[in-house]
């Protein structure tokens, strides 16, 4: 029997940063967020000869452990492990035997919400396997508190609402740490039309996110009103990002991805760099009307706003600094399990 579970990537394309506390524990946080066809897998094989075998097929690397209720957090596939230890101590109250395999479709550091969404396709398949009482608030919240208070990783809290319901969503982030998923009904043909101008491009390098969150929370704290100022910036742009895309005035996107860029370098140091710089300014030069990093910032994916045909000039024109435009689709179906 393999018990196998999917969870998508997203791009975030308004809003990043304020979802990061402590800034959504004070002011409040609002993101808007898009699922691509792009996943984290987890497969899980059960066992009976007492063993745990824990299988990164993208990471090449793989551990076999004797059957534990708890295991070791050491910097060695801790996401695999920190949804065992969760599940066990939480729910079956006893160790398992089994093969867990997994594999994402774009590397670590990326900036597409890696992390936190194979945290929710591992949770998921668990969740298949031994009948877990999770609706989709309940499978977000759990990955969500994995990830930043179990295993102590920096970050904010979309990715986990993001893999796990899928689409195109607005996503609030209370003073209280409640949490409200708001999809938006948006028209295939705008939905198309974005896709085909909003060029996904990889810098071919990664970044430790958790620096550049951990500075930017710190600049929270010490109360930097630069950084705070830019967070409210961004959180506005959220709200212009979705009555742009609900009313189809997709012309108005590139200014408001630029406006938000020029908002998020404000928040900390490195989320850009003078080779980010370069790649910046040579795609708005080919015709892209505005753009921005995908995630903390520091390297991974690119976003880019392309209207009419500039997507084909911008590729091109992007092709000596050695990164690669990747294809894509939106998609709106989240977390997916399912036996066989």
């Amino acid at each position: 029997m393999f018990i196998r579970s999917k969870a998508p990537l997203r791009l975030g394309l308004a809003g990043g940063g304020t979802d990061v506390a402590p800034y959504s524990d004070i002011y409040g946080g609002a993101i808007l967020n898009a699922t691509i066809s792009m996943y984290a897998y987890a497969t899980i094989e059960p066992k009976n000869n007492g063993k745990i075998i824990l299988n990164s097929i993208d990471k090449n690397q793989k551990f076999e452990f004797n059957m534990s209720d708890k295991l070791e957090i050491n910097d060695e596939l801790d996401l695999l492990k920190g949804v065992y230890n969760r599940v066990v101590r939480d729910y079956v109250k006893k160790p398992l035997s089994f093969e867990l395999s997994t594999f994402v479709d774009a590397p670590p550091g990326s900036g597409l919400g890696t992390s936190s969404t194979l945290v929710v396709a591992i949770l998921g398949a668990f969740a298949q396997w031994i009948k877990l009482p999770l609706g989709d608030y309940d499978m977000a919240r759990l990955a969500y508190e994995i990830e930043r208070i179990d295993l102590k990783m920096a970050g904010g809290k979309q990715d986990q609402y993001a893999a796990t319901f899928g689409g195109v969503n607005f996503m609030e982030f209370s003073k209280n740490n409640k949490v409200i998923v708001n999809p938006l009904r948006i028209q295939k043909k705008y939905l198309d039309e974005l896709s085909h101008n909003l060029v996904l491009y990889y810098t071919e390098t990664s970044r430790l996110s958790s620096k550049i969150i951990e500075s930017q929370s710190q600049n929270v704290k010490s109360k930097n009103q630069t950084s705070i100022h830019a967070m409210h910036n961004l959180k506005n742009q959220s709200v212009m990002m979705k009555e742009a895309l609900l009313k189809g005035e997709l012309d108005k996107i590139g200014e408001i991805l630029d406006f938000g860029w020029q908002n998020k370098k404000q928040m900390t140091t490195g989320i850009t760099n003078s080779f980010i710089d370069e790649i910046y300014k040579t795609a708005i030069e080919n015709g892209a009307t505005g753009g921005k990093i995908s995630g903390a910032g520091g390297g991974g994916f690119m976003i880019f706003y392309c209207p009419n045909n500039k997507r084909y000039k911008v590729i091109n024109a992007l092709k000596k600094f050695g990164g690669q435009a990747k294809r894509y689709d939106f998609v709106n179906s989240g977390l997916n399990t399912w036996i066989i």
